[in-house]
């Protein structure tokens, strides 16, 4: 499936919510909280094809930030582990024309909602110009 540019962002969290597992952000949201997966633009952001035919469809990048508490090494890093192979999967469920190019290292981000371990995983998505 091809989606439009304008829709992208609210079809990729719909395909990644995991009820009562993660919260789900289409956007950046004013406070990053502990259990969430967060869905931003990446740089590029947009990719065409062919600048002269808008028929041929363009690229999206976008890095699916990861986050939950840091709390304990050990644990924590088995907890990111365990949601980037959920997100993951549900990727590779998708209806989306995914690519996924790359998974970051595991880091610390200390936020207003405390200390949380953060990966992204960074996408490639094909797209309309709708």
């Amino acid at each position: 499936m091809t989606a439009a540019i304008t829709t992208l962002r609210s079809t990729l969290a719909t395909d990644l919510t995991n009820t009562g597992v993660w919260n789900i952000f289409s956007f950046p949201p004013a406070t990053l909280i502990p259990n969430s997966v967060v869905i931003t633009p990446s740089d590029p952001y947009l990719v065409p094809s062919n600048g002269d035919y808008s028929t041929v469809s363009p690229m999206a990048n976008f890095k699916i930030l990861m986050a939950v508490p840091s709390l304990n090494n050990q644990s924590d890093l088995s907890n990111i582990e365990t949601m980037i192979v959920a997100v993951f999967n549900k990727l590779a469920a998708s209806s989306l024309s995914i690519s996924v190019t790359s998974v970051s290292a595991p880091a610390i981000a200390s936020v207003a909602s405390g200390d949380l371990l953060t990966s992204d995983i960074t996408v490639s998505i094909l797209t309309s110009w709708s």
